[in-house]
């Protein structure tokens, strides 16, 4: 027999609107210009607001509080439509009031009006096809060496291996090991390489006065080259430090990463989201949104007539302009919310953080998201969001928003110490060390701990290796 039984639980649904919202905060400054240039294309009851807004950097953005009823945070997706569905919306006046459904963003009046001219650039595709097309390799094989380069990485390496590329082909690995060899002559020399070793080799064979020795290291020794075994190298060698030494200034001038140089402006470049600056006037640092290239939105007012008049549209019509419009109005209040809320992360961060903005890198306090989520009650997900991939223009430079948050470190004297203000000391104690007997992690440990750092072996480890520092072994020199 069934049995009918009650259950009582708590779940945690977002709604439409604040899934938008998340998705929006998320956003860097050139990724939401993207998103709001395709949301104009697809929904017809948005169009672009071209009309020059004056004296907006007066304006100030109204914070819009967050929901606070919990019935509204439990509403389920389903009982949202029905309740649209239901409910007797004044279409003629949402219709008619623009300037509510307007984001307006700051005009920099520093920017010029003409779009520039971009300078034109090569990329490393377009680069090598140029030189295999004017090679007099046959047909056949230039469809290989196409397929070979549009599969070369921005370092300059060879993505798949010769095998996978003959059987996508269908053709001989031979063949494919045949064009391969021609396209790694190519400008720049070693380009297509599947290996590091493969690379240098290439390279330093390619040279009219190569190094016998620097040819042998890379063809039979390169790991202990690469593990600086360097005494091991000169006994299996026979020949002298000195000698050894020579060789290795040769190979240091080989290019590792031949694609380099041939990445577009564009994709390295950072756009800050924000910039601070300091009043001369009150000696208060301003949060200025660097959004001025977002489009400026607004409800479109010309489906108006459609939407009111039964007789002349049919009800399909009139249900997906409605949709349309509340999607329209749900992004419009996103974007206004959006910005309200990185303004106010920012605004705390400099709270926190003053003395960075006064004094620099070297003033930077121990903060955690959990910190700023106190001092605006937002939950700590919201100011993660914010955060992340997002980049604040100071006097002390670039920062990604990230940057401001770190660890505590109790120093001796019992005060709270960044861990970035111990990575620094880190990142000085190894460039002043002896390149011919590098200090090992113990040792930097100790040093640090006469600076009254009670540091760990591992946790120098650790930040040496978050600052992508190798290993004292690998930081000998000759």
């Amino acid at each position: 027999m069934p049995n009918l039984v009650q259950r009582l639980s708590l779940q945690m649904k977002q709604s439409p609107q604040q899934v938008l919202l998340s998705s929006l905060l998320q956003l860097p400054i050139l990724s939401l210009e993207q998103k709001l240039k395709v949301e104009l294309e697809t929904n017809p009851m948005l169009e672009l607001d071209e009309e020059m807004i004056e004296d907006m950097e007066e304006e100030e953005v109204e914070v819009v509080e967050e929901e606070s009823k919990e019935e509204k945070d439990a509403e389920t997706e389903e009982d949202a439509v029905d309740d649209f569905e239901k409910e007797e919306v004044d279409w003629d006046s949402i219709l008619n009031d623009e300037d509510d459904y307007e984001s307006r963003a700051p005009k920099d009046d520093s920017v010029e009006e003409f779009d520039r001219p971009e300078v034109a650039q090569t990329t490393l595709p377009e680069h090598l096809l140029s030189q295999l097309h004017m090679s007099d390799l046959p047909e056949e094989e230039l469809v290989i060496g196409e397929y070979i380069i549009w599969n070369i990485n921005e370092d300059g390496y060879l993505n798949f291996s010769v095998d996978s590329i003959a059987e996508n082909l269908q053709v001989d690995p031979e063949d494919v090991e045949k064009v391969l060899k021609v396209i790694q002559y190519f400008d720049p020399i070693g380009i297509g390489s599947r290996t590091l070793q493969e690379c240098l080799l290439i390279q330093i064979l390619d040279m009219q006065y190569a190094n016998p020795d620097a040819v042998d290291i890379l063809r039979d020794h390169f790991n202990d080259f690469t593990n600086k075994r360097y005494e091991k190298i000169a006994k299996k060698m026979e020949v002298t430090l000195e000698e050894i030494k020579m060789a290795i200034e040769e190979i240091t001038r080989l290019n590792p990463k031949p694609g380099e140089g041939y990445v577009l402006f564009h994709q390295n470049v950072i756009v800050p989201d924000l910039v601070v600056e300091k009043d001369e006037d009150s000696g208060e640092y301003v949060v200025q949104m660097n959004d001025w290239s977002v489009p400026h939105l607004r409800i479109n007012n010309s489906y108006k007539k459609l939407l009111l008049d039964k007789k002349k549209s049919s009800k399909e019509t009139r249900d997906y302009i409605r949709q349309s419009l509340e999607s329209a109005r749900w992004l419009i209040n996103s974007i206004h919310q959006r910005r309200a809320t990185i303004l106010r992360v920012m605004e705390a961060i400099i709270e926190k953080q003053y003395n960075f903005f006064e004094r620099g890198k070297e003033q930077i306090k121990p903060m955690i998201l959990k910190d700023i989520a106190e001092e605006i009650s937002m939950d700590i997900s919201t100011i993660s969001r914010v955060t992340s991939g997002k980049y604040v223009q100071t006097d002390h430079g670039v920062f990604e928003l990230k940057y401001f948050f770190s660890e505590r470190i109790k120093s001796d004297v019992g005060d709270d110490v960044s861990n970035k203000t111990i990575k620094n000391f880190i990142k000085e104690i190894i460039e002043k060390e002896d390149p011919d007997k590098p200090l090992n992690d113990q040792k930097i440990a100790e040093m640090l701990k006469e600076k009254s750092f009670q540091v760990a072996r591992r946790t120098v480890a650790k930040y040496r290796e978050q600052m992508m520092i190798p290993v004292s072994r690998l930081r000998r020199k000759l």
